[in-house]
């Protein structure tokens, strides 16, 4: 029996790489993660794990749902060694994005590491946390 998924939170800023062109791409490598929580987290990735794609900076919400759909390799934007990245692929869209917003006034929500960690790219979520943000964004 496959094990359950675990659930991430990646974040992006849109001028750099937007879920339109993630969508257009059907697949990206993960890479330029320059942090080793962040690349920790990376690590931890197991393939058929959910993530949650979030824009930062200028949109602040979360905007569609992807699937690692390969494991953590040797990041080749990376000019010294032991930065790794992995590969998604696009899942969905939500149906209306989940603003910071209603994110931070969410009670669900309240220890999400988004609010608790708002510097990491790449972020750990828990099931509840998951739902809920799936349930925000109906």
């Amino acid at each position: 029996m496959p094990a359950t998924p675990q659930h991430w939170m990646v974040k992006s800023e849109p001028a750099a790489y937007s879920w339109a062109q993630f969508l257009k791409d059907q697949r990206t490598a993960w890479t330029g993660v320059r942090n080793f929580q962040a690349r920790n987290n990376l690590r931890s990735m197991k393939t058929g794990d959910l993530a949650l794609f979030y824009h930062s900076v200028t949109e602040k919400a979360v905007v569609g749902i992807a699937q690692v759909v390969a494991t953590a390799y040797p990041d080749p934007t990376a000019s010294e060694a032991g930065w790794d990245c992995v590969d998604l692929a696009p899942v969905k869209t939500l149906p209306r994005p989940v603003p910071l917003e209603e994110i931070k006034a969410s009670a669900a929500l309240c220890d999400i590491a988004l609010l608790r960690q708002s510097r990491l790219s790449v972020l750990p979520v828990t099931k509840a946390e998951y739902d809920a943000l799936l349930a925000l964004g109906r």
